[in-house]
């Protein structure tokens, strides 16, 4: 066999070096893009347990859109907070919370339903909003649901191979539904970051709350229903052309003791759970930051914790609002 030469030798190595490096390269790259977008790899929401224990559960923002959805669709249906954390344990195991276009043979989705069976057509199994709502559906027919074991009444549902696994998830899931149905206030944090192909402003928020609440949400809270760029208002003196800005982008929902409530949630519940669901829909929707009860949140900030804000002036006693702020 004839030996390398000397030359040889070096281009082997140069070539070897060449490769590594666009290896780190692209490495590098992907989690530039991944920390940029909040790519599903790295998360970037928390939810907190409100009684103190230490028990917490990290995802991702993709995973805090579809949580948010699917709570919405229950609550919207004035189902209790058991029903949702039985929906979002089986969204875990299914999908891992997420909107996926395979599975089991045909199975899709979130809750891996499956055309076939009856469950819709692809094109509506992949809507979040719809899938929850045919999980929903199925569930509420579970004769005593809310007090059977949650794998148990998850199983009546899905009709799994694997009728035990739904039970692995039963903390996480329970941690998410306490925060967003409202029960847990200021429990959800989110980095925030700016998704890679963003919707914003505040009509993307009106639609997309409309899309997860139902148009009652607007009407209920005494929000503006048009989903329209509000009209350029006629030039008048103002604080600071920042003050205008703000107020355009800003989608403000009164939440009241006077305020349509679902069955069983107090004002102050309906309140945290409007709030929260924009924090969980913050990289989705370019939202900057979300005010409710005293305290506020902000995309960017490194811990994301809620923070004391003071009261607008003027607020009556005993009303207030979620403020939510888009950053365009």
């Amino acid at each position: 066999m004839p030996e390398s030469s000397p030359t040889q030798t070096r281009r082997g190595r140069l070539l070897r070096r060449g490769a590594s490096f666009l290896v780190l390269l692209a490495v590098a790259g992907y989690l530039a893009v991944q920390y940029v977008t909040g790519g599903t790899g790295d998360p970037a929401c928390e939810v907190a347990s409100a009684g103190g224990d230490g028990a917490s559960y990290e995802f991702t923002p993709e995973q805090a859109v579809n949580a948010a959805t699917i709570t919405a669709v229950g609550t919207a249906r004035g189902l209790p907070e058991r029903a949702v954390a039985i929906a979002l344990a089986t969204a875990l195991q299914e999908s891992g919370l997420r909107n996926i276009t395979h599975g089991d043979r045909d199975s899709l989705g979130l809750f891996q339903q499956r055309p076939s069976q009856g469950w819709g057509t692809a094109k509506e199994i992949q809507d979040p909003a719809y899938a929850a709502g045919e999980f929903y559906d199925h569930l509420v027919k579970v004769s005593g649901y809310s007090r059977l074991p949650l794998t148990v009444a998850a199983q009546r549902v899905q009709r799994s191979g694997y009728p035990e696994a739904y039970a692995k998830h039963e903390q996480d899931a329970t941690l998410l539904a306490a925060a967003l149905t409202g029960h847990a206030a200021a429990t959800l944090t989110c980095e925030g970051r700016q998704a890679a192909t963003p919707t914003g402003g505040p009509d993307a928020v009106r639609a997309a709350l409309v899309r997860d609440f139902g148009r009652e949400v607007l009407t209920a809270a005494g929000a503006t229903v048009t989903l329209k760029a509000p009209a350029t208002p006629t030039p008048t003196p103002s604080p600071s052309p920042t003050a205008t800005s703000t107020a355009l982008r800003t989608v403000t929902l009164p939440v009241s003791a006077d305020t349509d409530t679902a069955a069983g949630t107090t004002a102050r519940q309906r309140g945290w759970q409007l709030a929260h669901w924009a924090v969980a829909n913050a990289s989705a929707l370019h939202i900057e930051n979300v005010s409710y009860a005293g305290l506020r949140w902000t995309a960017g900030n490194t811990d994301s914790e809620w923070r004391p804000v003071a009261t607008p002036k003027g607020t009556a006693k005993g009303t207030d609002a979620v403020r939510i702020v888009t950053a365009q």
